[in-house]
């Protein structure tokens, strides 16, 4: 089985598997919430939105502080 994107691309973006997993809960955590508040149902699972946002750039870790941001 084929993951996409590679795990190995999303840990370059990242600098660690600790970091990426740890990114990728807290973002797909607030994605949930924020759908659960505005009462809308999500086409794509919470989990996979938080990783395309870090594969696209959009969601980064601040190196300086060790915090998450959107871009």
């Amino acid at each position: 089985m084929m993951l996409y994107p590679p795990v190995a691309d999303l840990v370059d973006k990242v600098g660690s598997r600790y970091a990426l997993i740890n990114l990728v809960a807290k973002r797909a955590r607030a994605i949930s919430a924020e759908a659960e508040a505005d009462g809308q149902s999500l086409t794509k699972k919470p989990v996979s939105a938080a990783i395309d946002e870090v594969y696209t750039g959009k969601l980064t870790i601040n190196a300086a502080d060790g915090t998450d941001s959107e871009q």
